[in-house]
């Protein structure tokens, strides 16, 4: 027995010398929070956003303005991936602010915060730059998910402000008559032939001719008298409204 015990020995050991071991894996790091400062100059308001972010784990507010000015410095400094920005502000305003925070050094996304969701001021905030457009009734939620986003570098719109943009890209240009066809129009209205129009207006029949044919691919009409009621219903000969009128 004592043989076959000593038999055994070297096969155990060449076992655990052929054994693999599995390698330990490692946990991935968690990705850095991101980082924002919010610029808004009701201290009320301030902290009422920084409340909503705080129980945000992959959010971190690392600091605050009171007015534009100071936001830009604050950004410079402190090179956050977003910036909560509100629209009206003293010293420097939202939209004099972005301009400043999206063309300095710092690769900072400007996201407007405000109360206000008129054509102009969404416009005004975008073409100078900022990302995102939100009202100042976003939830919690929304807005964590509106700053995950804008660090990603898409574009963030609040629903209401989605649907004003929409609807102004969908109404139709206004239309504009130039001088010209202004006269060669109000000569129509006064009952003037081509003929009749030319001589008042000193230019030649064909060119009272082509006028007239711009005036209704502007106007989308076919015909002469369709023309002058389209453009007195826009305003386009306003003389002629007066004429009427008095």
């Amino acid at each position: 027995m004592p043989a076959a015990h000593g038999s055994q020995t070297p096969a155990n050991t060449n076992a655990n010398a052929n054994a693999t071991v599995a390698p330990t894996s490692t946990p991935a790091p968690a990705p850095a929070p991101i980082r924002v400062v919010v610029v808004d100059d009701h201290t009320v308001m301030r902290a009422g956003v920084v409340s909503l972010l705080a129980p945000v784990p992959d959010i971190v507010v690392v600091g605050e303005a009171d007015d534009g000015r100071a936001g830009v410095e604050l950004v410079e400094r402190l090179t956050p991936e977003v910036a909560l920005v509100d629209l009206r502000m003293p010293v420097m305003d939202g939209v004099a602010a972005t301009v400043a925070i999206t063309s300095g050094p710092a690769p900072t996304r400007v996201l407007i915060l405000t109360t206000y969701d008129t054509d102009v001021e969404i416009e005004r905030a975008v073409e100078a730059g900022a990302i995102g457009y939100l009202l100042k009734d976003t939830t919690a939620e929304q807005l964590a998910e509106a700053v995950r986003g804008a660090a990603r570098g898409e574009t963030v719109l609040a629903p209401r402000v989605a649907e004003r943009l929409v609807a102004r890209m969908r109404r139709p240009a206004p239309v504009v008559l130039t001088a010209r066809e202004q006269d060669v129009l109000g000569a129509v209205a006064d009952g003037l032939s081509n003929v009749e129009i030319g001589r008042r207006l000193v230019i030649a029949e064909a060119t009272v001719k082509t006028h007239l044919l711009r005036v209704f691919a502007k106007l989308d009409v076919s015909d002469r008298t369709r023309a002058v009621v389209v453009a007195l219903e826009q305003g386009l000969l306003p003389d002629r409204e007066g004429r009427s009128n008095g």
